[in-house]
C-alpha cells in the first residue's frame, strides 16, 4: 500500500493593505494649481504608509486600486509603481473604450482611432493616452467592458456632434454609471482611501465628491487632500464630517498617528494570536470521533431520513484534496470563465478552496466536540442520577457502593469533559473557525465579479464588550483571515463581457444558491423534526412520572381500604421510587438536550435564509432568461451582494443563538 501523502497545512494569510486613489482630473483648476504640492504631500503619506508597513512586524505587501485617469489617479499610480508596489486597475471601460474616454481626442477621427486600438494623430491626444497605456501596461487590468458597445456609441454620438447637449447628457449619464461601479470595486477592494477633493460637490455621480462620500458610507477611512491647501491634509471616517468647517489646520503628530492606527486596524486585529491556535495543525482530525458523535446522533435518531443507527464517521476533507474533490466543480466554472487567466483558478483553489477545507475540518472537530459533549454530559447527568438510586429496586443498600461507584464515575466523566472543553476553548474555536470556513464557501462568485464585502461592512469583533478574549467578546481574526485570502487573489486580470457574466451567473452563482438554499430547507425540516420528537419524548416521560407515583398511590389507598394485599404497596415502593425519579430524570435531560440544541430556533434561521436564499436565486434566474443588454455587470453583482448578505445575516443570526452556550455542568 503506498504511503499517505502528507498533510498540507495552508498557511496563514500575508497581510496586504490594499490602497484606493480618487481624486480630481488634470482639468481641475484646483488640482492644476498645486499639482506640485499635491505630489510632494502624496509622496510623503506614502512614505509615511512603506514605513509602517516595513516596520519589520511580518511582510507586508501593498496594492493600489487606480482607475488610471489623468490627474490624481495617475499621480498615485506612478507613486506606488515607484515603490514597488502593485498596480491594479478596475476600469470602468474596456481598455480601448476607457482610452479614448481619458485621452480627450480633439477630433472624431482620433477617437475612432483610439476606439480601433490605433494611434492618435493629434500629439497632445496621443501622449495622453500614451500615458493611460504604459500604466495598465504595468497593472493587473479588470476591464467592466460589458456596457462598451452601448457606450460607444453614445460617445461616439457625442464627439460628432460637440453642440448636441442631449448627446452629451446621454453619454455621461451612461458613463457616469460604469465610473461609479468601478468606484465601487475600488472602494469594497479597499482599506484606506486617498482623495484629493476641492470640497466644491458631492453631486456629481462618479466624480471625486461622490466617491468620497460613497467610500465613507462603505465604512473606509479616507485621506483627505484638499486640493487649494493640499499641506493640510486629514484623516475622514466619517460623511458628516466632510460638512464640518476645518477652524485650524490639523496637528501633524495628530493626524500622523491617526494614519498609522488606521494602517495597524487594517493590517492587525487585536487577536491577532488567535488565528495560529485556532488554525494550529495541531487542531486538524483526519476523521471525526465516536465519542462526541452524541449531537449527531440525536439528529439521527429524531429527525427522520432512516436508519437512526448508521454510521456517522465524518472524513474530513484534506486541503490538497478539494481540487479534485467538492472544489472540482468550482474551479472547473473558473477555468471555462472566457478569456480567464490560467493561474487565477489555481489562486484561487491554494488561497480559498484550500483554507476553507482547513477551516471546515477543524470546525467540524469542534462542533462535534462542544455540542456532542454537551449532549454526552446532559445523558451522563441523567444515567448518574439513575444509577445512583438503581441499588433500590434491584440489589439492596449492601450494594449501594458499587451502584455509588458507577455514579462517580459518570460525575468525573461530566466535570473531566466540560474541564477540557474550557480548557481547550471548544466553543470559541467552533464559533471562529466556522465563520472563517463559511465567508470563504461562497467567495469564488465574488471573486469572479471582482465583488468583496468593504472593509467597514464586515462584522467586527468586540461586540461583547468585555476585554478581548474575555467573556462575551467575541473574536475578529475569522473576518480578518478570510478577508485576506480574498484579498490574496485579487480582482481577477479579465475583461468583463457579456460571456464572463453569463458564466459566472450559471457556472457559479446560481448553482451556488440552489444548493445552499436546499441545503437549509433540508436542515429545516430535520432540526423541526428534532425539536418536536424531543419536545415529545420530555413530555411523555413526564406523564410516565406521574402515572408511576399515581400508580403506586392507588395500590398503597387500596391496601388501606383493603381492597388489594397492603403488602403489595410494601414490596414494590422502591421499585416506584425509582421510577418516579427515572421518568422525570429522562425527560429532564431531554429537554435540556432539546434546550440546549435550540434546535428549533436553528430552524427557524435556516428557514429564514432558504426563503432569502430562494428569492436572490428567483432573481437571478430572472436576470439569466432576460435578453443581453439587461444583463450587466451591475445587475449581477448587486445579486453577488445579496447573497453575500444573506450569508453574513445567517451567521449573525447563528451566532446570537450559541454565543452565551459556553460549554459548562448540565445544571
Amino acid at each position: 500500500m503506498p504511503e499517505p501523502s502528507p498533510l498540507v497545512v495552508p498557511p496563514l494569510p500575508v497581510p496586504i493593505l490594499s490602497l484606493g486613489v480618487t481624486g480630481h482630473r488634470a482639468n481641475n483648476s484646483d488640482f492644476v494649481a498645486h499639482e506640485d504640492r499635491i505630489a510632494a504631500v502624496m509622496a510623503q503619506i506614502f512614505t509615511a504608509i512603506a514605513a509602517a508597513t516595513d516596520s519589520g512586524a511580518g511582510p507586508v505587501q501593498v496594492r493600489l486600486h487606480s482607475l488610471l485617469a489623468d490627474g490624481t489617479d495617475q499621480l498615485a499610480a506612478l507613486g506606488a509603481l515607484s515603490r514597488g508596489w502593485e498596480l491594479v486597475a478596475p476600469l470602468p471601460f474596456g481598455r480601448a473604450l476607457n482610452q479614448a474616454i481619458n485621452a480627450h481626442p480633439a477630433s472624431p477621427a482620433d477617437a475612432r482611432l483610439l476606439l480601433a486600438g490605433k494611434p492618435a494623430r493629434a500629439a497632445e491626444t496621443a501622449t495622453r493616452a500614451g500615458a493611460i497605456a504604459a500604466l495598465a501596461a504595468q497593472a493587473r487590468v479588470f476591464e467592466l467592458a460589458d456596457a462598451d458597445v452601448a457606450i460607444g456609441a453614445l460617445y461616439l454620438a457625442m464627439v460628432d456632434a460637440p453642440t448636441d447637449v442631449a448627446a452629451a447628457q446621454r453619454y455621461a449619464s451612461a458613463a457616469s454609471r460604469r465610473v461609479a461601479l468601478a468606484g465601487r470595486v475600488m472602494i469594497e477592494q479597499s482599506d484606506l482611501m486617498i482623495a484629493v477633493w476641492d470640497g466644491a460637490s458631492r453631486d456629481a455621480v462618479g466624480g471625486t465628491g461622490h466617491t468620497l462620500a460613497s467610500a465613507l458610507v462603505a465604512g473606509a477611512s479616507v485621506v483627505l487632500i484638499d486640493a487649494r491647501h493640499p499641506e493640510q491634509w486629514r484623516l475622514v471616517s466619517d460623511l458628516e464630517a466632510l460638512d464640518q468647517p476645518v477652524d485650524q489646520p490639523p496637528d501633524p503628530d495628530d493626524r500622523n498617528a491617526q494614519l498609522l492606527a488606521a494602517i495597524a486596524a487594517a493590517l492587525h486585529p487585536a487577536d491577532e494570536g488567535a488565528a495560529p491556535l485556532a488554525l494550529a495543525p495541531s487542531a486538524w482530525r483526519a476523521t471525526s470521533s465516536p465519542l462526541f458523535h452524541a449531537y449527531r446522533r440525536v439528529e439521527a435518531l429524531f429527525g427522520g431520513g432512516g436508519r437512526p443507527w448508521r454510521s456517522l464517521k465524518m472524513v474530513h476533507e484534506t486541503p490538497e484534496a478539494i481540487a479534485s474533490g467538492s472544489g472540482a466543480p468550482v474551479l472547473q466554472a473558473l477555468t471555462s470563465l472566457p478569456g480567464a487567466d490560467p493561474a487565477w483558478p489555481r489562486a484561487i483553489g491554494r488561497a480559498v478552496l484550500q483554507r476553507f477545507a482547513w477551516a471546515d475540518g477543524i470546525s467540524t472537530r469542534f462542533s462535534d466536540q462542544y455540542r456532542g459533549g454537551m449532549v454526552a454530559n446532559f445523558m451522563m447527568s441523567g444515567l448518574a442520577v439513575m444509577a445512583g438510586m438503581a441499588y433500590l429496586p434491584t440489589a439492596g443498600p449492601e450494594w449501594k457502593h458499587l451502584f455509588a461507584l458507577v455514579e462517580f464515575l459518570l460525575l468525573g466523566a461530566i466535570v473531566l469533559t466540560t474541564a477540557m472543553a474550557k480548557r481547550d476553548h471548544w466553543h470559541d474555536h467552533w464559533f471562529e473557525t466556522r465563520r472563517a470556513a463559511e465567508y470563504l464557501r461562497h467567495a469564488p462568485f465574488l471573486l469572479a465579479l471582482g465583488v468583496s464585502r468593504p472593509p467597514g461592512r464586515w462584522p467586527k469583533g468586540g461586540s461583547g464588550g468585555g476585554p478581548v478574549g474575555g467573556p462575551g467578546e467575541r473574536a475578529g481574526w475569522p473576518e480578518y483571515h478570510a478577508r485576506h485570502a480574498l484579498r490574496d487573489v485579487g480582482l481577477p486580470p479579465a475583461t468583463i463581457g457579456q460571456a464572463w457574466l453569463r458564466a459566472v451567473l450559471d457556472g457559479l452563482l446560481i448553482p451556488h444558491l440552489a444548493g445552499q438554499r436546499d441545503y437549509h430547507r433540508s436542515k429545516a425540516r430535520r432540526l423541526d423534526t428534532v425539536h418536536h420528537r424531543l419536545d415529545r419524548l420530555s413530555i411523555v416521560a413526564f406523564q410516565l412520572a406521574v402515572v408511576a407515583v399515581a400508580f403506586w398511590l392507588l395500590m398503597w389507598a387500596g391496601g388501606a381500604l383493603g381492597v388489594v394485599p397492603a403488602v403489595l404497596a410494601e414490596k414494590t415502593a422502591k421499585l416506584f421510587t425509582f421510577l418516579g425519579v427515572m421518568f422525570p430524570t429522562v425527560g429532564g435531560a431531554v429537554a435540556g438536550i432539546r434546550y440546549f440544541g435550540d434546535f428549533d430556533r436553528f430552524a427557524a434561521i435556516s428557514r429564514i435564509s432558504a426563503e432569502k436564499l430562494d428569492g436572490v436565486h428567483r432573481r437571478a434566474c430572472l436576470l439569466r432568461a432576460a435578453p443581453d443588454h439587461a444583463l450587466d455587470y451591475g445587475a449581477l453583482s448587486d445579486l453577488a451582494h445579496a447573497a453575500d448578505d444573506v450569508v453574513v445575516s445567517e451567521i449573525e443570526s447563528w451566532q446570537a443563538v450559541f454565543a452565551g452556550k459556553h460549554f459548562t455542568v448540565p445544571v
